[in-house]
């Protein structure tokens, strides 16, 4: 708190006493964070304004989802089967004194399909590619190659930014999709093969229990976390500062404040789905 406080301080604060200091450290730390939320909603706002204006560069649109959508199949791949497999190993093992281990395959599709493979994907595409937008444009911004696109009338939120908004917005339910299946096929597998439950039983249980509903829950929250995700990173990104130092503290604060965001989200979403589609 002393260190911080000082470097906000101006000469007049020297004079006043210890208890007022800290309560004008402590007023400036939450009117800068108000003011940084205030700067991230307007930043929502134009990013919604350049996404409905010309130009429209596709080819940009294109190359972002390679590197979200397509460049990150396999860390969906193996991230989702890890967890299918050790989510069937437990349900089995809790089932078993029940001699339920038949339900297996169906509490792991819901928990899948509602909570797990939205926030798995997210999760390790903020590792994959929220990073790497923080940095991507923070290192833009610390070398000018920011200004320069401006000294050229080139948009940045509308050439740098909304593709890859966009991108997100339809990676992540596609991966999650993915990590749907994948997650299901790994359960499957163990369920079957290592404990020896019945296959025809497994699907056929599983698909009667079985909702859309649950799945597409899970797309809708991915879509909007892929949207939070890469407008805050992207947010970040830009307002780095400070060399190549600021450009590290700009990508690991992109990376907190997404996770710590989409954790957050998905309980408020979880909420209203609850009162809404599953009611």
């Amino acid at each position: 708190m002393p260190g911080n406080f000082l470097a906000a301080a101006s000469p007049e604060d020297y004079t006043l006493p210890m208890e007022e200091r800290k309560s004008v450290s402590a007023y400036r730390a939450v009117m800068g964070k108000l003011e940084e939320t205030g700067r991230y909603f307007a930043f929502l706002g134009e990013i919604a304004r350049q996404a409905v204006k010309p130009p429209y560069r596709l080819y940009l649109l294109v190359e972002q989802l390679e590197c979200i959508g397509v460049n990150s199949v396999f860390i969906i791949f193996l991230s989702s089967l890890a967890i299918g497999m050790i989510f069937a190993l437990q349900m089995v093992t809790h089932l078993q004194p029940f001699q339920a281990e038949i339900g297996t395959g169906a509490a792991v599709r819901m928990s899948l399909g509602r909570e797990f493979a939205p926030v798995i994907t997210s999760l390790m595409l903020i590792a994959k590619d929220g990073s790497a937008m923080a940095a991507e444009l923070g290192t833009m911004r610390v070398t000018e190659q920011i200004d320069a696109l401006e000294s050229m009338s080139v948009n940045v939120t509308q050439y740098l930014v909304v593709p890859r908004v966009v991108a997100s917005i339809l990676a992540f339910p596609a991966l999650t999709l993915l990590a749907n299946v994948i997650g299901v096929a790994g359960a499957y597998f163990i369920s079957t093969g290592l404990y020896g439950i019945d296959k025809a039983s497994y699907l056929h249980f599983m698909f009667t229990v079985m909702s859309v509903k649950d799945v597409y829950s899970g797309l809708i929250k991915a879509a909007l976390m892929g949207f939070v995700v890469s407008s805050v990173c992207c947010n970040v990104g830009l307002s780095s500062s400070g060399g190549a130092k600021g450009v590290g503290v700009g990508a690991t604060k992109a990376v907190v404040i997404s996770s710590v965001a989409i954790l957050i989200g998905d309980y408020l979403l979880t909420t209203l789905m609850m009162v809404t589609i599953f009611k």
